[in-house]
């Protein structure tokens, strides 16, 4: 069983990792369109099982998931009290223009490309293995999971976000037939802490900043 790493860190700094086991991967929109086939009465093409996948336009980007107003902590540190907000859901997501494989085996086409999945077979299901990036169902990462204790006096606030992974595709039939389409999900998630007083040295920081340091107009005691 495979799963995603978890990544906390402070203030740019990473402080710890977990690996979480994931559940078992699901998938097959094939029984959706059989079934539809039977209440009409029409034919229903299927994708071809010998196909070959070709990707393009792949990105990679961190997407912020959630953030908590800063808050002012006294001598010592402690636990920090206001919750994060979400701000966005990642969600795998496969979309195809025709027939086309089940939506696990497009996302063990993708993992493969992005690298998140080390195997060597030819489709999820030689694979001796499951992930949960083959999973479409796989629910998004849950906030303040890794709630970081700072130990000093200060100003912190905390924010997550995921690595999120998104790329075109071709899917080719020996035949000549080709099915286009497009598939997005996550990999890494993070957690991590930091200040308003922290210069914000990438997108996903200037977001922060934005979203929390320039929307608060003065920290929320909590313990000064």
């Amino acid at each position: 069983m495979r799963g995603t790493i978890r990544r906390a860190c402070t203030a740019g700094l990473v402080i710890g990792a977990l690996v979480t086991g994931l559940g078992a991967c699901t998938g097959g929109s094939g029984d959706d369109r059989a079934g539809k086939g039977r209440k009409t009465g029409k034919p229903v093409a299927t994708a071809c099982a010998d196909g070959t996948f070709t990707w393009s336009h792949l990105t990679e980007r961190d997407r912020l998931t959630g953030v908590s107003d800063p808050e002012r902590l006294g001598k010592g540190g402690g636990a920090l009290r206001n919750p994060m907000r979400r701000v966005y859901t990642p969600s795998p997501s496969v979309r195809a223009d025709g027939p086309a494989p089940s939506p696990a085996e497009i996302l063990f086409s993708l993992g493969k490309k992005t690298g998140e999945i080390d195997s060597d077979a030819r489709t999820l299901a030689q694979a001796d293995d499951t992930w949960s990036f083959t999973d479409v169902r796989q629910p998004a990462p849950e906030l303040d999971n890794d709630r970081v204790k700072p130990t000093t006096a200060g100003e912190y606030l905390q924010y997550a976000g995921v690595r999120e992974v998104a790329a075109d595709f071709r899917y080719s039939c020996p035949g000549g037939r080709t099915v286009s389409g497009h598939a997005r999900n996550w990999t890494v998630d993070f957690t991590v802490l930091t200040g308003c007083d922290e210069r914000p040295d990438s997108p996903l920081a200037r977001e922060v900043a934005r979203r929390s340091c320039e929307r608060t107009a003065s920290p929320s005691p909590s313990g000064a």
